[in-house]
């Protein structure tokens, strides 16, 4: 891995920029945004390589990381197979979703002669774009690495060496397992944080008594909504489940507080507890 090049301007390609500058300095790194703007609040943030210019992001790389919203992965991928040979190119994303980048990209990355392996570092901001950015992002996160397409062990070993440096604990999954488990653990806890900010927050008055569990609770409904819309939208089949779930124990809720069942709410409320602290541990 000599010269990377990141294809997205936003949080998670300007952190990775900033972690790769620091923490791989023997490798070139090359960022790029569609706008002028984003190119010039990069270079700000001290990416040096920041541009708009496709065709100087993509020279001599020989990983690329896609890191733009996954509606827009193909039409960059297409671009940047015009401008320059992608031939033995190791490409890779960011995206939440794995099923829909491996069946948008699959044909385009064959054809290029490219290898296509997923990623998804679960490590993110309520707060969005490349002012955002931060260098240790992704110290402690999680990276899950899907190989669907069976490419060869060396390089699914650059990416896990290129995520561990940037500070991932990775692990390995397939497309379909990994959209069913962020279906319940990522997708799900935001739609259940949006839904606690509209019921809670109701009456906007009332927000200046809210305290940490408020805040706690509802932090990542600040998230880009339009992003997250997507997201939402690609793996929806995932979510079915887990949000027929959701209004399961709603229900339950609701008849035990009726019933004033205080000994099946402690119940209730004593299972979740021990989930939650589980992850403490």
């Amino acid at each position: 891995m000599k010269r990377i090049a990141i294809l997205g301007s936003g949080l998670l390609g300007g952190s990775i920029a900033l972690a790769v500058q620091s923490r791989l300095p023997d490798v070139g790194v090359s960022l790029w945004g569609r706008r002028e703007q984003s190119a010039a609040d990069a270079r700000h943030q001290g990416i040096r390589g920041a541009t708009t210019d496709l065709a100087e992001a993509l020279e001599g790389v020989d990983v690329i990381i896609l890191a733009s919203p996954v509606g827009a992965m193909l039409e960059i991928l297409k671009a940047s197979a015009a401008v320059c040979s992608l031939r033995g190119v190791i490409i890779t994303d960011v995206g939440s979703v794995k099923l829909t980048p491996r069946e948008l990209l699959g044909d385009t990355v064959n054809a290029a002669g490219a290898r296509y392996i997923g990623s998804h570092p679960m490590a993110g901001s309520e707060q969005a774009g490349i002012n955002a950015a931060k260098v240790d992002l992704f110290d402690g996160a999680a990276c899950v690495i899907t190989n669907d397409f069976g490419h060869p062990e060396e390089d699914v070993t650059i990416l896990r060496h290129l995520w561990e440096t940037l500070g991932c604990r990775c692990y390995y999954t397939t497309s379909e397992e990994h959209d069913q488990v962020m279906a319940r653990i990522s997708h799900l806890p935001h739609l259940l944080a949006s839904i606690g900010a509209l019921v809670g927050l109701k009456h906007h008055e009332d927000g200046k008594f809210a305290g940490n569990g408020m805040r706690d609770t509802t932090r990542v409904a600040s998230g880009h909504p339009e992003m997250w819309a997507e997201i939402l939208l690609r793996n929806r089949e995932a979510l079915k489940e887990p949000i027929e779930e959701s209004i399961a124990h709603l229900r339950e809720m609701l008849a035990l507080l009726q019933d004033s069942s205080e000994e099946d709410i402690t119940r209730l409320l004593g299972d979740a507890k021990q989930l939650r602290d589980a992850l403490n541990t």
